[in-house]
């Protein structure tokens, strides 16, 4: 429905403008210009109203069908499990034809992505040493829609390191050596992307990206497991 809704959006607004206007003109015959002012006082709180809770659960739609696509459909491999990474083998451009969700991104990229979720514990995001190569994992909260942390050559380097999600409010220790990031509503949609040289480069591309994992981590020794409170 969402990708529906963004493809098709100016024909779905005029539709909706020429229903309002045809409903102003049938007010109109009927009632004269005291029905307009009724039907104003009446859409406009309306619309106001609609507009908030639109603007409210918007997020929470769009990410939410992210969700649903990877966790019951995938991306071409079949489902993706909670807190699993996949990787794309092909552009976005090569998976246009199997309708993918990521259809629009660039092709000079490859994807990863999946849906990571804290509420039973911990996870530890691992990413390989990528060299000179760039690399982002976006993480997004599905409430607000917002990028909450990034992951990647600009933000953490190129080196190969270990990164403790945790959801906010849980008191563990963070195990040593490792970058802790809080996940604000226990839940996160990850968004990566590994750049691609050319055609030639794809291959090695692939297998970096094949290489970022999503595991429990060992608490032993790493203080208590705890809930968040």
């Amino acid at each position: 429905m969402n990708r529906l809704i963004l493809k098709h959006g100016v024909l779905v607004t005029i539709v909706i403008m020429m229903i309002f206007a045809w409903v102003i003109v049938q007010r109109l015959a009927s009632g004269g210009p005291s029905s307009i002012i009724l039907l104003v006082s009446v859409a406009v709180p309306v619309w106001v109203v609609g507009t908030a809770i639109f603007i409210f659960f918007w997020p929470r739609i769009t990410v939410g069908g992210f969700k649903r696509i990877f966790t019951k459909r995938g991306m071409g491999g079949g489902p993706i499990p909670v807190n699993t990474l996949y990787a794309v083998p092909l552009s976005s451009s090569q998976s246009a034809t199997s309708g993918s969700v990521l259809a629009t991104g660039t092709d000079d990229v490859l994807y990863l992505c999946g849906w990571l979720d804290v509420k039973p514990g911990p996870r530890v995001l691992h990413v390989p040493a990528m060299e000179h190569r760039y690399y982002s994992i976006q993480f997004t909260d599905p409430r607000s829609g917002a990028n909450f942390a990034y992951v990647g050559t600009r933000t953490t380097g190129s080196a190969a390191g270990a990164f403790f999600l945790s959801a906010q409010g849980w008191n563990g220790d963070t195990p040593a050596g490792m970058i802790r990031i809080d996940v604000p509503h226990h839940a996160a949609l990850l968004i990566g992307r590994v750049f691609v040289v050319d055609e030639r480069d794809r291959g090695a591309a692939y297998a970096l990206a094949r290489q970022f994992e999503l595991s429990p981590p060992d608490l032993k020794g790493g203080g208590p497991r705890a809930e968040a409170s």
